[in-house]
């Protein structure tokens, strides 16, 4: 059994990378993972400061906001899932905050498995292909993690348009299949 920590970026609690979530989350607990699931726009998490003060101090941020809770359900999951939707071809605001914080400790979620979850508007899938680098320009810089896959619901801009995609059904799978 894993230990299974979705972070979704999605502004709309029920938007479409947030059902994305739901499902991946509802796979791996048929498959009989612990998973928890936080919506991280809903947090407090403030911008990196490059003050390089978390790399003299054993990666604490001096920064006293969601962000630590965040760090130590990091440290705590064997897998990952960061979900975004897709903004002007890239991930939003939201876990571009997560992910630059991330520069205080990456080195500690070494050994980590990571997944991704994407929505866009956009159908031409391309469109989504800055916002994958950008989930694993992260990874890639963790020592020895890994990608365990991604799902890319496109052309789903109202909440009930990845309804009508295979999205949530691969997204289910994925996570029964972690």
């Amino acid at each position: 059994m894993s230990k299974i920590l979705i972070l979704s970026a999605s502004p709309r609690r029920k938007g479409n990378s947030s059902q994305m979530c739901d499902e991946f989350m509802r796979g791996a607990q048929e498959a009989g993972h612990e998973v928890e699931k936080l919506i991280v726009s809903h947090r407090n998490i403030g911008e990196c400061l490059a003050c390089n003060t978390c790399m003299r101090n054993g990666g604490s941020c001096v920064q006293k906001d969601d962000m630590r809770e965040i760090r130590n359900k990091m440290f705590e999951a064997d897998v990952i899932v960061l979900a975004s939707p897709v903004y002007f071809y890239s991930i939003n605001a939201q876990m571009k905050l997560v992910i630059d914080r991330c520069y205080a400790f990456f080195q500690k979620l070494a050994g980590k498995t990571f997944y991704y979850l994407l929505s866009m508007a956009s159908s031409n899938t391309e469109t989504a292909d800055a916002a994958l680098a950008s989930l694993r320009g992260l990874v890639r810089c963790v020592p020895e993690s890994k990608e365990g896959g991604y799902v890319l619901a496109a052309g789903v801009a109202e909440t009930v348009d990845v309804q009508k995609t295979t999205a949530l059904n691969e997204a289910f799978e994925m996570g029964k299949n972690v």
